[in-house]
């Protein structure tokens, strides 16, 4: 299929002489966080979700740790692709750091940047850190299901070359750059399983847990979930995504970070593995806490 003629951009505007412009990627953090803080503020209005009945926070905390998780998602996020993605360039270049507005951020990054800010501040306010965790971890995958889509928008983070049926022309010459394959190049819209499988799915069976199971009454239950279910898709579909360009060699034509002979793992399996098996402890010590 031929990309369709979208624009990343949703309009813009010259203001005294300098042109803003408002991305659908933006748009996506800015859904993101709302529903996210929406779907927090309706978990705490219902003790009966909760240990004791006794939810962890109230709706003014909620929005105090809003501010807290967005600056752990935009710092972690940034570091996270410095150091896991591009560490030379920067090291070279280390002002470029600064520059976010160019992009380059990674998920990985931004989810240790939420859990130390959450940690930070529920030591702060003495709050249960397990149960806070839960209450931040089901309402992720709007925004991860927002900024998939967006992904798909902007033309980025495609798959690799595929005759599928469902395969996408994607504009641009990196696109087009499928060595081997003459004519137009097809390839996987990993954006769309990465927010079918991370978005719809994930989110949906955790607002089932949450609301239907009463995984809440049992901490550290949910966000096991999340970090397994999350962890299981990005590996899943890290076979059919196209690497970042700085691990494709000559030798190394599928961009594995880690490989011996022709097999390994991308640099997306890697950091996920160690966040597979923490959902997995999660979830096995949440079951061996008797619901209350």
């Amino acid at each position: 299929m031929q990309f369709p003629n979208l624009s990343p951009e949703l309009f813009s505007i010259s203001l005294f002489g300098t042109e803003l412009a408002l991305r659908w990627y933006a748009l996506a953090y800015i859904f993101g966080i709302l529903i996210a803080w929406r779907l927090a503020v309706m978990a705490v209005r219902r003790p009966a979700l909760w240990p004791a009945d006794q939810p962890p926070a109230t709706a003014t905390q909620i929005e105090d740790l809003l501010t807290w998780i967005i600056i752990g998602v935009i710092i972690g996020g940034r570091l996270g692709f410095v150091l896991f993605y591009q560490p030379g360039y920067y090291l070279q270049n280390p002002l470029e750091i600064l520059k976010v507005w160019q992009g380059g951020m990674a998920f990985h990054g931004g989810l240790l940047g939420v859990i130390v800010a959450t940690w930070l501040y529920t030591a702060r306010h003495k709050l249960p850190r397990l149960s806070m965790a839960d209450l931040v971890a089901h309402v992720v995958p709007p925004g991860l299901l927002l900024g998939r889509l967006a992904n798909f928008i902007n033309a980025e983070l495609w798959g690799r070359p595929t005759d599928l049926p469902w395969s996408v022309i994607f504009p641009g010459a990196a696109a087009q750059d499928c060595p081997g394959i003459e004519g137009l190049c097809a390839r996987h819209p990993s954006q769309l399983y990465e927010a079918a499988l991370e978005g719809l799915i994930l989110g949906a069976l955790l607002l089932w847990l949450v609301y239907r199971r009463g995984a809440l009454k049992r901490p550290g239950l949910v966000t096991g979930v999340f970090f397994a279910g999350y962890a299981i898709a990005r590996f899943l579909v890290e076979f059919v995504r196209q690497p970042d360009s700085q691990f494709v060699e000559p030798g190394n034509p599928l961009g594995l970070a880690w490989h011996v002979g022709g097999y390994g793992l991308t640099m997306g399996q890697l950091l996920s593995l160690p966040m597979m098996a923490l959902g997995v402890w999660l979830i096995v010590r949440a079951r061996r806490t008797p619901s209350t």
